[in-house]
């Protein structure tokens, strides 16, 4: 008997230091997964309501959202400096055309959800002509949203001699249209609803416009994809659970509080809009959509002719959340939601 707790004793030591080295070697891969993102507006708030409320951690990942240019986001995934990419199509777009076999996986949102504001004195669409129109940048994504907008409202920018000006990032647009440095602008409704008690007239609600679109997603690398296939899964889950927990009315405080944070809102009311807008642009619909990103192609063409050659199936990848279909994990994101 002695004999045999000799043998059972360093027996279940083994046992317990290969279980615990087993853990040790999943808690590893929890080191920081770089991502970036060109800036933090509503429709980017899963991926980081999913890194704030530690979701990400659930699925043994821990997540660094950087502030990065497009430009920048490509050259760093090419040198292997950041792991992925999160922005709207065409920042997958233009790291195809920089040589990087890259693919998307992932996009919550799938509605643009924003206000047309202008000068007080512009009652009308076509008091646009020849106007200045405020910017990110030409060829990013908030001019891809603008661009849709506009042609959806049977606006030309040609045709009406619209004047696309370069401003910068969200707030710095809003404070150029406060400052009547430019006429008009497409911008969220936390910001229209800054906009239109300063007296800013709001020329069209884009909430309702049906058109194929996907918005803030994240890609990465294909060898990435290859190599480490359930890093990419557990990765893409997070994500799912971030717009869940999103979506879920018992979190409305919370959310509003991360709003509050990262979109620096100053009022409750900005608050409330800007929940009420995430809540609708935050879908659990999160397939890369082929005609949604046919749409984007087309426009992003017009500023770089050769995206019109790419073929977008090559651009995008639906294995993940095929997978999460067909094994219950987003059909019970749904019913968690009562949808």
């Amino acid at each position: 008997m002695i004999k045999s707790n000799k043998v059972i004793l360093p027996l279940i030591v083994f046992l317990s230091v290969v279980i615990c080295t087993s853990k040790n070697s999943y808690s590893q891969e929890r080191r920081k997964i770089r991502i970036s993102n060109a800036t933090l507006s509503y429709s980017a708030l899963p991926l980081v309501a999913a890194r704030e409320w530690k979701l990400f951690q659930e699925q043994g990942l821990e997540v660094e959202i950087i502030l990065m240019r497009s430009a920048a986001a490509v050259a760093a995934l090419v040198s292997g400096d950041l792991d992925y990419q999160s922005g709207i199509g065409p920042a997958s777009v233009s790291a195809t055309l920089s040589g990087v076999d890259s693919r998307a996986l992932w996009s919550s949102t799938n509605r643009i959800t924003y206000w047309l504001m202008a000068k007080p004195e512009y009652k009308s669409l076509q008091d646009l002509k020849g106007k200045k129109i405020g910017v990110q940048s030409i060829g990013g994504g908030f001019w891809l949203q603008t661009m849709i907008v506009l042609d959806r409202l049977g606006v030309d920018p040609d045709k009406s001699k619209l004047q696309m000006r370069v401003i910068g990032d969200e707030p710095t647009i809003l404070q150029a249209l406060l400052a009547s440095n430019i006429d008009a602008a497409v911008i969220t409704f936390a910001s229209a609803a800054v906009a239109k008690r300063a007296g800013l007239r709001s020329l069209a609600n884009t909430a309702d416009l049906k058109v194929p679109y996907q918005g803030v997603g994240v890609c990465t690398r294909s060898d990435r994809i290859a190599n480490s296939p359930d890093l990419m899964m557990r990765l893409v889950k997070g994500m799912i659970e971030g717009v869940v927990f999103i979506q879920d009315p018992r979190n409305k405080r919370e959310v509003m509080e991360i709003l509050r944070k990262h979109l620096r809102l100053s009022t409750d009311q900005d608050a409330e809009t800007s929940y009420n807008a995430l809540r609708t642009v935050s879908s659990l619909d999160v397939a890369p959509d082929p005609e949604a990103w046919r749409n984007i192609q087309k426009y992003v063409a017009r500023v770089t002719p050769k995206v019109a050659q790419l073929d977008i199936n090559q651009i995008i990848n639906v294995s993940f959340v095929k997978t999460l279909e067909e094994n219950g994990f987003l059909p019970e994101a749904r019913k968690k939601l009562g949808m």
